[in-house]
């Protein structure tokens, strides 16, 4: 068995995907920190020197070297689904859960976060919002295709 968690960032990937992959005996991966711990720099820091076409390139090798893997839960970035025919990919090699939240919820999360990401830096709270509504209405698309939906601010499965 292998899930893919697919959503927005802040939308609580990783900790459900750790307690998702406890609570059924299965490995977790974090793709995000599999790039770092492989390429030897956070995602913030290699989009910002190499570019969002390289790291999306990379990101979607990490992606198609989880297909051999197995019991395990695995927590996309939140535009792994978007790029690169990745969400056909998802749905073709395990069980994608979508993990949906709206943008009020998200926005919260994101302007009470301990690690704030890059892409919200220095953008106000009504700013924060508006970018995580624009990003949404192009990404929601790709996540809506997920096997499963769940209520982010209380996922069961």
């Amino acid at each position: 068995m292998k899930y893919y968690l697919v959503g927005y960032m802040y939308s609580g990937k990783t900790t459900f995907g750790r307690h998702l992959a406890a609570e059924r005996g299965m490995e977790f991966l974090d793709l995000d920190r599999a790039f770092e711990e492989r390429y030897h720099y956070t995602v913030p820091r290699f989009f910002a020197q190499f570019g969002e076409e390289a790291f999306r390139k990379l990101e979607t090798k990490m992606l198609h070297d989880t297909a051999s893997l197995d019991n395990v839960v695995i927590a996309t970035g939140g535009g792994t689904p978007c790029y690169n025919g990745n969400m056909d990919f998802i749905l073709a090699n395990g069980t994608a859960v979508y993990l949906q939240m709206g943008v009020d919820d998200l926005a919260q999360r994101a302007l009470h976060s301990r690690n704030p990401r890059p892409l919200m830096h220095g953008l106000t709270p009504d700013e924060v919002r508006a970018k995580i509504e624009a990003q949404m209405k192009e990404r929601e698309g790709f996540y809506l295709r997920a096997h499963v939906i769940l209520d982010g601010i209380d996922p069961q499965l």
